[in-house]
């Protein structure tokens, strides 16, 4: 059977036989390990087939076995030895710490944020966006794309992973974790990183071989200098290092002016006329000293109280005096007389500054006692710079390793202190005040959600001829600074106050950088910041430049200082305690005078300590014709609102969140936005290193899941926009804030808007007066509690000009209470006897609340039937009455007929002639008949018929008659 080579030969066809195999073109290799812990050495050619006749594989070392720092396995006889000069070794590990391209094992990959299908388009973007060697580190892509390094090794024992990273921009997302062969992440909740506000820090994950196939980094905008994994080799030292002995496990860094090659066991000294920083691998021509290579300082103040103005070479000095062109250092200054010390120190006998002691003060001379009715006004007030004060610290951060050089970066100047030259124009000149606590007065202690511990005004400058920053930045309790403010290009001299609102010791740093170049060189030296005054308020263990009046309290050993309850001011005079009126609120800081007290605006009322104006969702509008009520206590609680989807130049999707709490809750904030970008795997609960705010109303930057890839939203840079409520009104304009009309779709049912205005204390560069913000409240019936909330068309995310906030928020519960005005009665008809009165709303209903509708009101009336049946009766009566008297008089009229056709019969008689007797008894008997019924009692129809009767005088009723011989008419 042939060779395996003879074999390889036939395939190749008419190819060169195949030589044995030397030691330079194979290595040796392990095996994969077994479930006995064994494995086997290998041999493995660097280029495959280019030779045979390999080593046969032998027994390998334990999987367990390891060599330790400073030595490698020399696989040739499987043991370990000594790293040779020049080189070193982790022992079981790799270092990686040159990244002039990407180092043999290294994956970098980037793909778009957006995981829907709209994105495939924008995929091809990120094919750049990859992690860049970039010499000492290796940068990640600065855009929206996910830019992945990925290094993959196979563990034999358990150990760690360990790199150097710098982070700075907490609006992007940096994580770390560890995958297994089957690329099931670890849990370990390390695999968010923290924003590096120091500079570059270290970051160790433990792993096991069980657990640890795979360490991936992903990121836009963060640096990775090293990365530590598993094997046994050992690594020349890089340049600008070197390692003297023998089995060293790291190499040491140059120091200045000089260098080292790579793999050196020494380093060289630069020639006279050149300069190299420390840890360099190459030298620098010396160029000619400018005026820009030194810088003025005061010395301290001697026994006779001189001072003298020196030049000082900046360090280190990197420039040559023997050079044509080169400057001397001018020749120090003659002695003058020291600056007096600060408010609050004297001076000793050896001309030192010196506090004086609790209860006395100083204008920087002498100290004197504080008078009774007073006490002292503690703090720190800098002014004079004639030393640094013990309580500061100044240093030089390197603005491209961000090592601290252990240089001054602040010089003092009489009357101000101001930027050094430092070793590059990138570098950060710090200055650092440390206080240890702070003494509020009382009535500041009391109140919870308004309280002003302690406040710090600072008066600076900067002079810039490109482009400077200086940051100003607080830190607590230790924590990792926060920068607060900051300031680019050149400022006039200009006065900066910072509220403190945490009882706790404080540091507070500026930080000074000319420019952001990286350029090892001193250009622009004469750009400097300049600080003239800081003071410091209510600190502890502090000095006092003047005695405040303080409430006096009768004790037995005579009068003393007490603190005036919350929200009562001290009267100068008799030091005396006095409530603040009603709908004022007391300026803590100063609470002297009953002009302490602030109005508040209109619509707010104060607080139980007068430390606030709010509005307790109660508001009422008075108009010529009416008052107009509202009671807003339903939109009390928080609401969300976000604006719609913005995109970066991408492509990625962002929203601005915003909270806003309306009114209610005693003036308590209740908006809260927050910043998980940096630790997204803090509890609940636990918020102590997440950055979040407390305001009335606050806005956050939200990417939503489905960018991010992450189960939650990733919310970031929480601004408030209103920490203190100004007034409520229907008027557009209030304090200097205007709500105009015009941002929304006009009111259309008559009732004007309420709208509560609010500031903001957040005095960025943009916004040099701080925020506002209005909240439109609109009546709007058919709109349900809580309602809706808007932002304005033409003003995208709530503003035109990323200072002044507008929202409307539209709701039922915005409509004024309902009164009697609002509704109306309806009375209907009788029916059987009842009449019903209801009460119905005012269309269109325009108020909500308030009074409820009467009930329905039933009353009795009298029908129209009622009146029918009266009338009826009424004529009824009436026709029977006449139908009776008809009958009467016809009877009476038969009477008179009968009576007159007896007369006209007995007067045919002769004259002599008496008339017969029966005729003469009848007329008797009527005539008889007729004075009874006139002189007895009469019946109404008697009545009627004497009232009808025509009567003679003596009482006989006449009857004319005509006799038949026509003489004179006779009345019988």
């Amino acid at each position: 059977m042939a060779e395996p080579g003879h074999r390889l030969s036939v395939t190749q066809g008419t190819g060169p036989e195949l030589h044995a195999c030397k030691e330079s073109e194979y290595h040796y290799e392990y095996t994969a390990c077994d479930s006995t812990g064994s494995r086997w050495r290998v041999a493995v050619p660097h280029t495959p087939g280019l030779c045979t006749s390999l080593p046969d594989p032998v027994k390998g070392t334990e999987c367990s076995f390891s060599c330790n720092a400073g030595e490698f396995l020399d696989m040739k006889d499987q043991s370990c030895k000594p790293c040779a000069e020049g080189r070193y070794s982790l022992g079981t590990g790799i270092r990686f710490d040159e990244w002039d391209e990407l180092p043999h094992g290294f994956a970098s990959l980037s793909a778009n944020m957006e995981l829907d299908d709209s994105a495939a388009e924008s995929t091809g973007n990120c094919t750049s966006s990859k992690w860049v060697p970039q010499g000492d580190y290796i940068a990640s892509n600065t855009d929206e794309c996910t830019a992945t390094l990925m290094y993959a090794v196979n563990l034999k024992q358990s150990g760690t992973v360990n790199f150097e990273y710098y982070y700075p921009d907490s609006s992007i997302i940096f994580e770390f974790f560890v995958q297994n062969d089957q690329c099931q992440p670890n849990a370990d909740d390390s695999r968010w990183m923290k924003t590096t506000e120091k500079g570059w820090e270290f970051h160790s994950v433990s792993i096991t071989p069980a657990f640890s196939q795979r360490s991936q980094k992903r990121d836009p905008g963060a640096f990775v200098r090293e990365w530590v994994a598993y094997t046994s080799e050992c690594f020349p030292c890089k340049p600008g290092t070197y390692a003297s002995e023998k089995g060293s496990s790291f190499c040491k860094l140059c120091p200045a002016n000089s260098y080292s090659n790579k793999g050196e066991t020494s380093c060289h000294q630069c020639d006279p006329d050149k300069y190299s920083e420390k840890g360099s691998s190459s030298c620098s021509v010396r160029p000619a000293c400018t005026d820009k290579d030194y810088f003025c300082t005061h010395t301290a103040c001697d026994a006779n109280g001189q001072t003298q103005l020196m030049y000082k070479w900046a360090k280190p000095k990197i420039c040559s005096e023997d050079l044509e062109g080169a400057v001397k250092l001018p020749a120090s200054g003659e002695k003058t007389s020291c600056p007096p010390c600060n408010p609050g120190f004297f001076k000793t006998s050896n001309s030192t500054c010196q506090p004086c002691p609790y209860g006395s003060y100083s204008n920087g001379s002498d100290c004197t006692h504080c008078p009774a009715g007073t006490e002292p006004a503690v703090g720190f007030e800098y002014k004079w710079w004639n030393t640094l004060p013990t309580n500061m610290e100044t240093t030089v951060l390197s603005g491209i390793n961000f090592e601290y050089k252990g240089m001054t970066g602040w010089e003092v100047a009489s009357d101000h202190i101001y930027t050094a030259a430092g070793a590059s124009d990138n570098d950060f000149m710090i200055l650092t005040l440390v206080v240890p606590g702070f003494r509020p007065p009382q009535s500041v202690m009391a109140d919870t959600e308004n309280k002003e511990v302690a406040r710090i005004t600072f008066v600076f400058e900067t002079v810039c001829s490109v482009n400077c920053e200086l940051y100003f930045m607080v830190g607590v309790n230790s924590r990792t600074n926060t920068p607060v403010e900051t300031w680019k290009g050149s400022k006039g001299k200009q006065s900066y106050t910072y509220i403190i609102e945490e009882n706790t010791t404080t540091s507070f740093t500026w930080a000074f950088q000319r420019t952001t170049f990286h350029e090892a060189s001193r250009k622009y030296t004469n750009d400097v910041a300049k600080i003239y005054s800081i003071n410091v308020t209510n600190v502890m263990n502090g000095v006092a430049s003047y005695c405040r009046p303080c409430a006096l309290e009768a004790s037995d050993v005579g009068s003393s200082c007490t603190s005036c309850p919350a929200g009562y001011y001290i009267d100068r005079d008799s030091g005396t305690c006095h409530s603040c009126p009603p709908n004022t609120i007391l300026k803590a800081h100063q609470p002297y005078g009953v002009q302490a007290c602030v109005p508040c605006g209109p619509g707010t009322k104060n607080n139980k300590i007068h430390s606030l104006c709010y509005n307790d969702c109660i508001f009422s509008r008075n108009t010529p014709t009416r008052t107009f009520n509202y009671n807003f206590s339903a939109l009390a609680n928080t609401v969300t609102l976000a604006g719609g989807p913005s995109f970066t130049s991408k492509g990625l999707k962002y929203f601005h969140h915003f909270t806003l709490s309306l009114c209610g809750n005693q003036g308590r904030k209740m908006s809260v936005c927050t910043d998980n970008v940096t630790d997204l795997r803090i509890p609940e609960g636990e918020s102590g290193f997440s950055k979040s705010i407390t305001a009335y109303v606050c806005q956050a930057v939200i990417i939503p899941p489905e960018v991010t890839g992450y189960k939650a939203g990733v919310s970031s840079q929480p601004v408030s926009l209103a920490d203190r409520l100004i007034g409520v009104t229907t008027n557009m304009t209030l304090d200097g804030i205007t709500s105009p009309a015009e941002l929304f779709h006009p009111e259309s049912l008559g009732i004007p808007d309420v709208i509560f205005f609010y500031r903001s204390n957040d005095v960025t560069q943009s916004c040099s007066s701080g925020r506002s913000t209005t909240i439109r409240v609109r009546c709007s019936p058919q709109k349900t509690v809580p309602g809706s909330l808007s932002l304005p068309g033409t003003c995208s995310d709530g503003t035109c000009d990323g200072c002044n906030f507008h929202f409307l928020w539209e709701s039922a519960a915005a409509c004024p209470l309902c009164s009697v005005a609002d509704y109306h009665a309806i009375v209907s008809s009788c029916v059987a006897g009842i009449q019903k009165t209801t009460y119905v709303w005012r269309e269109p209903k325009l108020c909500s609340g308030g009074i409820s509708l009467p009930e329905q009101r039933v009353t009795i009336c009298k029908t129209i039937d009622f009146w029918l049946k009266v009338g009826i009766s009424a004529g009824t009566c009436t026709a029977i009455l006449l139908t009776v008297l008809t009958c009467y008089f016809w009877k009476k009229n038969q009477k008179l007929e009968y009576k007159y056709s007896k007369l006209v019969m007995n007067a045919t008689l002769k004259d002599c002639d008496l008339p017969a007797a029966d005729s003469c008894a009848i007329m008797e008997g009527e005539d008889v008949e007729d004075d009874l019924i006139f002189t007895s009692k009469k019946s109404l129809f008697g009545k009627i018929k004497s009232f009808t009767s025509k009567r003679t005088p003596d009482g006989f009723d006449s009857v004319p008659l005509k006799t038949s011989s026509g003489g004179p008419d006779m009345d019988l």
